[in-house]
């Protein structure tokens, strides 16, 4: 980096420290971020001669405390002999809420990983029975039937629900798609396409508020429909029918001459 920008030079000082990279479950991190500043657990390493050593994980007390995440969890190690990882932290000045990286931004390099782990829950007849309470749970119906002795009279029928009077105020305002005279469909499909090149079949049917049936047929006579791109599923009038096209090509060709 630049002499003048040697606020944010990389300090590699702790570079050759090793680091293990570890993914937790959703619910693990969770919880963490509800108890800060926790003794959130312990690690346990087991040496085993001529293999890999095992590694287990268990929750501090008070991240187990009224939760109901797994007392057990082990280390699957995943190789990372083919990758270069590393971890990288910065120090921002507080108070600083611009979007732009202040000048005096500290970078750091705090190692380089070494062990890469996936943390998963060790199974056991509590996880087990947790798993159980939880579908349980899923499965149970937010409502249920209950027979009653007598008939509800706060309860009065309704002849028009709100909901169907919505879509009656929304039909009569879009109005019937109609078939309009054929000679008045294409007077609108000219003077679309004299402001626009291209259309979808879905904008010009809002724009003529005809069938889409109806609509088709008359877009075949007079246009055509390009099934490449970039153009791909858009309508465009026909080279005889361009009146505009002349025009056009006066002010986009600067090669004529």
């Amino acid at each position: 980096m630049s002499g003048q920008h040697a606020e944010r030079d990389l300090d590699i000082t702790n570079c050759s420290r090793g680091l293990w990279l570890v993914k937790i479950p959703k619910y693990m991190k969770d919880k963490w971020s509800d108890c800060p500043g926790t003794d959130v657990g312990r690690l346990k390493i087991h040496k085993v001669p001529g293999k890999l050593p095992t590694v287990t994980f268990t929750p501090g007390e008070q991240i187990l405390k009224d939760s109901t995440m797994p007392r057990e969890h082990k280390f699957i190690l995943h190789s990372v002999k083919e990758m270069t990882l590393g971890v990288f932290s910065q120090t921002v000045p507080s108070g600083n809420t611009d979007s732009v990286v202040p000048e005096t931004e500290k970078l750091y390099m705090e190692g380089q990983v070494i062990q890469k782990f996936e943390c998963q829950p060790v199974v056991d007849n509590f996880y087990l029975n947790q798993k159980r309470a939880a579908v349980m749970k899923a499965a149970k119906p937010h409502r249920k039937a209950e027979f009653i002795d007598r008939p509800v009279q706060v309860f009065k029928p309704v002849a028009r629900h709100r909901y169907n009077v919505e879509i009656e105020e929304r039909k009569k305002s879009e109005g019937k798609k109609a078939r309009d005279d054929k000679d008045k469909v294409m007077e609108m499909l000219y003077a679309a396409f004299e402001k626009h090149q291209y259309y979808n079949i879905k904008d010009l049917q809002k724009l003529t508020r005809q069938p889409i049936t109806y609509l088709k047929e008359i877009l075949k006579e007079v246009c055509d429909y390009n099934v490449k791109n970039p153009h791909k599923n858009m309508w465009e009038l026909k080279p005889e029918y361009r009146h505009y096209k002349s025009d056009e090509m006066a002010v986009e060709d600067p090669g004529s001459d």
